[in-house]
């Protein structure tokens, strides 16, 4: 069965009928090997995403000497707003995107794409947020993927209970959770 993965299956079917070329992933200067994953499955691109707000990754986004040219839609700053002690607008050992609006709620070691919101007293943790997502208040998110244009509702837990997350969610082998806006009872219509 044809899995549409580019390293086993559309590489190989095309070398016999076209002509291929390869290039060697190395930096010319240092001599090791430059950056590549592949992020065919769900924890594949989840951990990909991980590596990015490592201290020191190995895609270094803020590396000057290797600018990453690409569309970049015209947004606001992120903004983090409340500073109450039990609501505080907050994000650590994160990447918040421009447009993003983490509102009186917690993130840790995640990534919040574009025009992302986080409602009050909710966390989210270890997970990666695609654009346009609206993550209602009193949640908790943990190692999670959230697809583009969702609307989490409030009080939503995801990525506490496997068992309870495999009734609503789709769950990895490694233990990510995704959740789309199907998966919600959401149609997804998304506009820019």
């Amino acid at each position: 069965a044809l899995s549409h993965d580019f390293g086993k299956d559309i590489i190989p079917s095309v070398i016999d009928r076209y002509v291929v070329n390869a290039y060697p992933f190395l930096d010319l200067q240092s001599g090791q090997q430059s950056y590549w994953r592949d992020v065919g499955t769900i924890d594949a691109y989840w951990a990909a995403n991980m590596e990015l707000i490592g201290v020191n990754p190995d895609l270094n986004l803020y590396d000057n000497t290797w600018p990453i040219w690409t569309y970049q839609a015209q947004t606001p700053p992120a903004k983090f707003v409340f500073d109450d002690n039990d609501r505080r607008g907050q994000a650590v050992d994160s990447m918040i995107s421009g447009g993003c609006i983490v509102s009186g709620a917690k993130v840790r070691h995640s990534l919040l794409f574009s025009n992302v919101r986080v409602n009050s007293y909710t966390s989210v943790q270890d997970s990666v947020v695609l654009p346009n997502c609206n993550i209602g208040r009193h949640c908790r998110i943990t190692k999670a993927i959230i697809e583009r244009g969702c609307v989490v509702p409030e009080g939503t837990v995801i990525g506490e209970n496997r068992a309870d997350d495999e009734q609503r969610f789709y769950v990895s082998e490694g233990g990510v959770t995704l959740v789309t806006p199907d998966m919600l009872g959401q149609r997804l219509h998304y506009v820019r």
